[in-house]
């Protein structure tokens, strides 16, 4: 169920799978990777990036360490169509239900594919957005992978540089 408190529906989502993972709110709000890791003290890679793609009428969402760019190639042979692009903001609410900035690969509005790039798989904890521009979820790689029901893949180009 989806809920004005985005922040709530994703602590509720997590919990369903693991009662230790636990949403956190920051002082501030957090909207790019750099700011979060700031805010955090942490490498900006540790920040999971969730980008929303789409291609013709599909749509995939994209989970990658802050510090990589996704490969466009790469998101086309995943979802197959014409040039894929990142998705509008108004697709992005409409599809994830989160606003740009608090995308998060959990308790989504629609179903679909979810990608995890190996790029945050060097982290022993990464931090996805939690629903709202200033909320973070510290989890693991392995963890991301079973909570998401997410495919992991290697959608970045290797260079370090932000999408």
């Amino acid at each position: 169920m989806i809920t004005a408190n985005r922040f709530e529906d994703v602590r509720l989502f997590v919990k369903q799978h693991d009662e230790k993972l636990e949403p956190i709110l920051l002082p501030e709000k957090v909207p790019t990777s750099e700011a979060a890791a700031r805010v955090l003290g942490v490498e900006v890679g540790q920040i999971a990036k969730s980008i929303l793609f789409r291609a013709e009428d599909k749509f995939g969402l994209f989970v990658a360490a802050g510090d990589v760019r996704v490969d466009q190639k790469k998101v086309k042979q995943l979802l197959g169509g014409k040039k894929p692009r990142i998705a509008s903001p108004e697709d992005v609410v409409e599809i994830t239900g989160f606003q740009v900035g608090a995308v998060c690969p959990f308790a989504l509005r629609t179903d679909i594919p979810i990608f995890i790039d190996e790029s945050l798989r060097r982290f022993p904890v990464v931090y996805t957005a939690a629903g709202v521009v200033e909320s973070m979820l510290p989890i693991t790689f392995d963890e991301l992978v079973a909570v998401t029901k997410g495919m992991v893949v290697q959608a970045t180009a290797g260079e370090r540089a932000e999408a």
